[in-house]
C-alpha cells in the first residue's frame, strides 16, 4: 500500500487559504483594515522567506475567533470557504489527488483547523493534519495546541498520527509527498517520492538539484 500526503497551500489549492482568511475578514469590515492587513502581508512574506514563527503566527491568525462560539462562527466561516476558498480549487489539483484513489491520503498543512477542515472533503482525501485550535466549553480559545504542522512538525505530526493507526512511514510501499514551499523541505527528503508542485524557487531549484519531479498546476 501507498501513502500520498498533500500540502494544501498553492499546492492543491491556488492561493493561500490562511491569507485568504485575513483577505475576507478585511473585506467584510470585521477587523480594523490597515493594521490587520500590514501584520497578515508581513507575515506571509515571513512564511515565503522561510522565517515564520509559527506560533506568533497562530496567535496572531487565532485572534479573531478568540472568545467566539462554534456555532457562531460556523455561518462566516461557510461563507469564507464558499467565497475565497472554492474558487481556489483547480480541476487539474482534484485530478492529482484521484491519481492515489488506490492510496491512504491526507492533506498536511502549516493553517489552523478552524479554516481548513472543509478540506478533507473538498478534495476527497481520508485524512487531514492541520495546526489544531483549542476549544473549550464550545468557544474557541483563540490558542493553538499540539505540535504546529509546519516544518520538521509536519514530520512529528505524520508520525504521530500513523502510529495511532499501528503504522509507519516505513510500512509503505511508497511515500508521497507534493507541496511547493522551501518550509515543507523537511517532509519532502524524510519521504521516498517527494514532488514539488508549484514550487517557489528555493524549492524548485532544490527539486532540479535532487531529480525530483515538477508539477506546476498553477496557469
Amino acid at each position: 500500500m501507498n501513502l500520498a500526503l498533500f500540502d494544501l497551500d498553492y499546492t492543491l489549492l491556488a492561493g493561500d487559504s490562511d491569507h485568504a482568511w485575513g483577505e475576507f475578514l478585511v473585506r467584510e469590515g470585521l477587523i480594523e483594515a490597515a493594521d490587520y492587513k500590514r501584520r497578515n502581508d508581513a507575515f506571509w512574506a515571513q512564511y515565503k522567506a522561510g522565517i515564520l514563527d509559527i506560533e506568533e503566527y497562530l496567535a496572531f491568525a487565532l485572534s479573531f475567533i478568540a472568545g467566539k462560539s462554534v456555532e457562531d462562527m460556523a455561518p462566516l466561516h461557510a461563507r469564507y470557504i464558499e467565497e475565497a476558498v472554492k474558487p481556489m480549487i483547480r480541476p487539474n489539483a482534484l485530478e492529482l489527488v484521484r491519481r492515489h484513489d488506490a492510496d491512504l491520503t491526507c492533506i498536511v498543512t502549516a493553517t489552523n483547523e478552524f479554516l481548513t477542515a472543509p478540506a478533507r472533503e473538498l478534495f476527497e482525501v481520508d485524512h487531514l493534519i492541520a495546526c489544531q485550535v483549542e476549544v473549550l466549553d464550545g468557544r474557541y480559545t483563540g490558542r493553538s495546541t499540539g505540535v504546529p504542522s509546519m516544518g520538521k512538525g509536519k514530520i512529528t505530526r505524520v508520525e504521530q498520527w500513523l502510529g495511532g493507526r499501528g503504522q509507519s512511514l516505513a510500512a509503505f510501499d511508497k511515500v508521497y509527498f507534493y507541496s511547493d514551499s522551501l518550509n515543507d523541505l523537511p517532509l519532502l527528503e524524510a519521504v521516498s517520492h517527494p514532488v514539488a508542485v508549484n514550487p517557489d524557487a528555493v524549492l524548485r531549484e532544490h527539486a532540479r538539484t535532487q531529480g525530483w519531479p515538477i508539477l506546476d498546476l498553477i496557469a
